[in-house]
């Protein structure tokens, strides 16, 4: 069963912070390695689904045109909103997932933290909607810790594989440590270097 919402309030009622995403260095190299990741410097339109109190969000609003961020807890959206006042280009929405999957397309989806609180039939239905959500040329990046969680129905090597599986799009890049997995996938194969003309376009995929 995937986590109630109540799970998640409760954290938040505790704690403005209750991962500690502005002290550790843990999440401050998260943040940065999640940037340095993605294969384009700017994108019409970014989802963060799972936003919590929008340490990652503010980062992400400074690579697109539009960034929608959601999250299932309303405490959790209204630290968003104040962490965000500045930002003209975000909206902040309230959903459950993947029951309230947001209408429209994007050129980026961010599932950061996020899908090991799900289990595996909820799993499956988000990357289903996430891939039919995708504009051609998008990128989906995912990156989840690796240790194991009391509370999860999922570990994030659980849900790594079973999003490459299901999402049948080509493996853009992918960072194991051990403590944290980074992958990202993009609807065509075509390398940051072979955008820009830098290296060879020879139409095959990239090794998964």
């Amino acid at each position: 069963m995937s986590v109630a919402d109540n799970y998640f309030d409760r954290l938040f009622k505790g704690s403005e912070d209750p991962w500690s995403f502005r002290e550790r260095w843990y999440e401050q190299r998260k943040r940065n390695l999640t940037l340095a990741a993605l294969p384009r410097n700017h994108y019409g339109s970014i989802f963060e689904p799972g936003c919590a109190n929008g340490e990652l969000s503010a980062r992400l609003a400074e690579r697109c045109t539009q960034l929608l961020c959601s999250d299932t807890s309303a405490i959790a959206l209204e630290l968003a909103r104040n962490r965000l006042a500045h930002r003209s280009n975000v909206r902040l929405l309230q959903t459950r997932l993947p029951e309230q999957w947001p209408e429209g397309s994007f050129d980026l989806i961010v599932l950061s933290e996020l899908c090991y609180y799900l289990d595996s039939e909820d799993l499956d239905r988000l990357i289903e909607r996430a891939r039919t959500s995708l504009n051609q040329g998008g990128n989906l990046l995912a990156c989840h810790w690796r240790w194991p969680i009391d509370e999860c129905p999922l570990t994030g090597d659980q849900v790594h594989q079973r999003i490459h599986q299901a999402l049948g799009l080509p493996r853009l890049l992918r960072h194991e440590d051990a403590d944290m997995l980074l992958e990202v996938w993009g609807t065509e194969p075509t390398s940051v270097a072979q955008r820009e003309g830098l290296a060879p376009s020879t139409g095959d995929e990239l090794p998964a």
